[in-house]
């Protein structure tokens, strides 16, 4: 593959929510600010007018690498959380929330001024759309954030990653050359339930995306019973549970389980595997048995196969955040960042009037 189509824009989906984008720029804060390779993106993003990026740091630092690196600055937005005015206001609200409320917290300042609490802040009361954090900090950090100051969406009892990848050039990748994958980064052993919440919300995110019902695939070792292990029959019962969920609540989505991963990927396979039923169309979203599977599939997939990888996308929140890894180039950072951007679109249509609502 040639360098261009490494670019995250080249990949047709992602130029295409790159086009929702410019009709409405999303305001992207990066809590680890003090990056060249943040600082690079966040150029790219104002260059290519899909949103406005918020940088948190240490600002004469941050202005330093920028004009030592030839970064152009321009309409890139650089805060100091302890600098900033909405300093008091947050500290309040802080106090008002219910995890900390009637809990005497001992520097309660200090607490909202570290950068990626603040950041979770600012989109928990709409001074930014999204979040993009991780390239130069912990996972841990950055979840502990996300759940500390973000309210949790109504019947997510636990936050989940999905990452998306991209790998037009792969046979079987999706009908676009794009998948989502769920849950590689956060519960080690999801139960029925979780299952069938990732497969839901995953499934709605995909349909964002992708602007058509999503086709979800609950993974396994086993196709159909082929194989009646514990395992196998948990995944069998979460697909009963996510499609009676999706039922329940009118949501068009195609969900099968529990297949192989070849029965989602390849109509050949699934007419062979599953003679009795109609062809089966590849799937969009892939639901992993446990976190063990899902991480290890994501690694063989980027670095073997050569698929983009975004995110992970943090699952299950009002608001959009991604924790990203420390390896993370920039092509991947900013096809991240479009993602929230393009997911906070959504969010703001489903959750503004709760939002609105919340003290």
């Amino acid at each position: 593959m040639s360098a261009s189509t490494n670019l995250p824009e080249s990949h047709p989906l992602m130029a295409k929510l790159c086009l929702k984008l410019k009709k409405h720029p999303k305001r992207i804060v990066f809590p680890d600010g003090e990056d060249i390779r943040v600082l690079r993106v966040a150029s790219r993003m104002v260059e290519m007018e899909i949103g406005v990026p918020i940088l948190l740091g240490n600002k004469k630092r941050i202005v330093a690498m920028a004009e030592e690196h030839d970064v152009d600055m321009t309409f890139v937005s650089v805060m100091e959380p302890a600098e900033s005015c909405e300093i008091d206001l947050f500290e309040s609200r802080l106090k008002k929330m219910s995890r900390y409320r009637n809990k005497d917290i001992a520097n309660p300042r200090e607490l909202i001024t570290r950068p990626h609490n603040f950041a979770a802040m600012m989109i928990q009361y709409g001074h930014a759309d999204g979040m993009v954090a991780g390239n130069a900090s912990s996972p841990t950090v950055v979840f502990r954030s996300a759940i500390s100051m973000i309210k949790p969406i109504s019947g997510v009892k636990k936050i989940f990653g999905t990452s998306v990848l991209a790998a037009p050039h792969l046979d079987h990748f999706g009908e676009n050359g794009i998948l989502l994958l769920a849950d590689c980064g956060i519960i080690p052993k999801p139960n029925i339930k979780q299952l069938a919440t990732i497969a839901i919300e995953t499934g709605k995110l995909a349909e964002h995306f992708l602007g058509r019902p999503a086709r979800v695939a609950m993974l396994s070792h086993s196709t159909k019973g082929s194989a009646g292990t514990k395992q196998a029959k948990k995944m069998a019962a979460a697909t009963e549970l996510a499609r009676q969920r999706a039922h329940d609540d009118r949501i068009d989505m195609q969900i099968v389980g529990e297949v192989q991963a070849d029965v989602a990927l390849d109509a050949a396979a699934a007419e062979v595997k599953l003679p009795d039923q109609a062809l089966l169309d590849p799937a969009d979203v892939l639901v992993f048995p446990n976190l063990d599977a899902g991480h290890i599939s994501l690694k063989l997939l980027q670095h073997l196969g050569g698929a983009q990888a975004y995110g992970q996308l943090i699952m299950g929140l009002t608001r959009p955040s991604a924790q990203v890894p420390l390896t993370i180039t920039e092509d991947r950072l900013l096809g991240t960042a479009i993602l929230v951007g393009a997911e906070a679109i959504k969010f703001n249509n489903l959750h503004l009037e709760e939002e609105c609502n919340q003290p």
